[in-house]
């Protein structure tokens, strides 16, 4: 099988050597047949028949390149052959195999009417210079080998482009579950490094800001300075813990190495966050409209980011402004509004920061709407809807 295999691989990658083995064999055959049998009805084998054979028999060679010609060929010296006397001939062969050949490359149309064209040109000269009816097994098996040789050449041609079919259709699958791949891959990425941003900004932006003003008072005020010292403390371990939790969620549940993971932040640490930024000397404002209540753990966790990032952009990038705080429950959704009277935030307001646009993506995650931009009496202005079930559920008592 193996032998087989690699023979047919050898063959087909010299299909020019391969037509050359099938004329000649074909050609041979055709001179053969006479010397063996002289009485048959294939006709003497004479000088022109020779000739006649050698010309369709190598037009062969050539049938890959200009099939309809060899066709053309083929047909026109078995119709010199049957004019000659001859019926039945290896000739015919080459015609059939000329056929095959038109079949293979060309549409189902085409094939149909070519075959007819060569069945009748036969199928016409063997009644006529064959002195036969038209119902003679003669003419019938001209007529029958013409379109045996059509449809095996246009079955092959069918199951080749089936197999083409499903060859393309299998890599579109394979490149279709790659670049489902590639984009899982780049929500995650953009997911975790939306995360980390927002674990991070926050604290060290608290960090900074404790930094400058101990450094500032160090000297003066050596009180206020270790105050400041003890809130740098204070939210360097709340990094460190939340960038702990963070990287635990990207953890395997079942390894051995796995961490302890927190319940991720929500509403219920509002008021911590909002204690951590006063402490570091930015004033906010809150207000709340409607019922507080428990909200999903996405659109939870998405609001608490928020609200987080909003005022880390304002302590980070607005100068020492205070921040108002708008919270609204309505029926089915939450409304949030951030605004400083600072000179804006996160670097313009096309939201081209990388917390514009991580905040942007958290409240389209769920179906929400965001915008950021200069606020109505100046300074800037983060608002977000996020939508949720408007089935009440606990409510919380933890905004005032």
């Amino acid at each position: 099988m193996n032998r087989l295999t690699e023979a047919r691989r050898a063959a087909l990658s010299h299909p020019l050597l391969l037509d050359g083995l099938i004329a000649a064999a074909t050609y041979v055959l055709a001179l053969v047949v006479p010397v063996i049998h002289p009485k048959a009805e294939s006709g003497p084998l004479t000088l022109t028949t020779v000739l006649l054979g050698a010309v369709v028999c190598g037009a062969l060679v050539f049938r890959r390149r200009w099939s309809r010609t060899v066709l053309v060929v083929a047909t026109a010296g078995m119709t010199v052959y049957l004019a000659l006397g001859g019926l039945r001939s290896p000739l015919m062969l080459a015609t059939m195999i000329a056929t095959y050949t038109v079949a293979l490359g060309s549409s189902r149309r085409t094939t149909l009417w070519m075959t007819t064209v060569v069945a009748v040109i036969l199928a016409g000269a063997g009644i006529l210079f064959g002195d036969t009816s038209w119902i003679s097994s003669e003419i019938v098996g001209l007529v029958a080998q013409t379109a045996l040789a059509a449809a095996v050449g246009e079955a092959v041609r069918s199951r080749r482009a089936y197999v083409t079919a499903i060859e393309e259709r299998a890599l579109r699958a394979e490149r279709t579950r790659e670049e489902e791949a590639g984009r899982r891959v780049m929500e995650e990425r953009l997911r975790i490094a939306r995360e980390l941003h927002d674990v991070l900004a926050h604290h060290i932006a608290l960090i900074n800001v404790q930094a400058g003003v101990a450094a500032h008072v160090m000297e003066t005020e050596p009180v206020q300075a270790r105050e400041a010292l003890t809130h740098i403390r204070v939210a360097g371990r709340a990094a460190l813990d939340e960038l702990r939790t963070t990287v635990g969620l990207l953890r395997q549940p079942n390894s051995p190495e796995g961490l302890a993971t927190d319940p991720a932040p929500g509403f219920d640490r509002l008021p911590k966050l909002i204690a951590s930024f006063e402490a570091s000397g930015l004033l906010v404002e809150q207000h709340v409209e409607g019922k507080a209540r428990e909200l999903p753990a996405t659109v939870d966790l998405t609001a608490y980011r928020v609200v987080q990032e909003a005022l880390t952009n304002v302590s980070k990038h607005s100068g020492g402004a205070s921040a108002v705080l708008h919270i609204g429950y309505g029926p089915g959704e939450l409304r949030l509004e951030v605004t400083d009277d600072g000179i804006g935030c996160d670097g313009a307001a096309d939201g081209t920061g990388h917390g514009l646009l991580g905040m942007r993506e958290r409240a389209l995650s769920v179906g929400g709407t965001f915008s950021a931009g200069p606020g109505p009496d100046g300074g800037f202005q983060v608002r977000t809807v996020l939508p949720f079930p408007q089935s009440a559920r606990k409510s919380r008592g933890f905004c005032a």
